[in-house]
């Protein structure tokens, strides 16, 4: 009965309040992310960022004013991923904050002695369990034309990463997906980004990635989106996980799209006090 009356909802939401045709068009305009897409697959992802601006909050800290493309944007990019799982991938948590730049985060851990530390990091992007999403509008921003860098596709795989509960690198499979498959991918090419970041060696992925097995696939994940014949060279093994995960082949729809005919237009302006 729930799911009957949510979709039902779902449905009054879109025919109310669907994103403006002018909105939308500048949106993807903005977004070379979304080169490939068909008109039917863009139109779904419209319904998507829709209903995503209507469940959850955008709240702005740190003197942030808001603007129209803000909303968008930032929805267009946090629902590529699901485009092929459906909003419900998101559940259990509603808010987004987001601050002009890069912020601290309070981290408290205990080491394996016992001993309780409180330590301060500078991100750019957090993800709480059943909590918000935390962004640096700036860094949304600066890495439009940065192919590679998603700062809302890392958050969002963390959250994916959530649903199962230990935060591992592991998200909910499907069907016809092997555990043991994915984690013999996966914790290959962990090891090998670890050794060669170890080493010095350049690295396919973002360094970054060898933080943990958690932080290898929400960086991974960025590359899928954003980058995917660098993944699908380096590792073509998690290239297949993600692509049956997501149920995407960004790679394929990238090579069969058209030549731009025109340059995209920059990003939309920071705004801030």
């Amino acid at each position: 009965m729930f799911g009957l009356f949510q979709n039902w909802r779902r449905r009054r939401q879109l025919e109310s309040a669907r994103l403006p045709e002018a909105e939308w068009r500048a949106t993807v305009a903005n977004l070379p992310i979304l080169e490939g897409l068909s008109p039917a697959d863009l139109e779904r992802l419209r319904d998507l960022a829709t209903l995503f601006l209507a469940e959850k909050t955008l709240d702005l800290a740190g003197g942030l004013e808001l603007t129209p493309a803000m909303g968008p944007l930032i929805a267009a990019q946090a629902c590529l991923p699901i485009l092929d799982l459906g909003l419900d991938y998101y559940r259990d948590w509603s808010a987004v904050i987001l601050y002009p730049e890069g912020f601290l985060a309070h981290h408290e851990y205990t080491d394996p002695n016992g001993l309780v530390h409180n330590v301060h990091r500078p991100l750019i992007g957090e993800a709480w369990e059943r909590g918000p999403v935390i962004l640096s509008w700036a860094d949304i921003v600066e890495t439009l034309d940065q192919p590679g860098l998603n700062v809302v596709i890392h958050e969002m795989a963390h959250k994916l990463d959530m649903l199962t509960g230990a935060v591992n690198g592991l998200p909910p499979l499907h069907r016809g997906m092997a555990v043991r498959n994915w984690s013999r991918a996966f914790t290959a090419a962990y090891d090998h980004l670890r050794r060669n970041v170890d080493r010095g060696r350049p690295t396919a992925l973002d360094p970054y990635a060898a933080d943990s097995p958690a932080e290898f696939f929400a960086v991974a994940s960025e590359a899928f989106f954003e980058t995917p014949a660098v993944i699908a060279d380096a590792y073509p093994a998690v290239y297949l996980q993600l692509r049956a995960f997501y149920r995407q082949d960004p790679l394929a729809r990238r090579a069969s799209a058209p030549p731009p005919t025109a340059p995209v237009p920059p990003g939309p302006p920071l705004e801030s006090e």
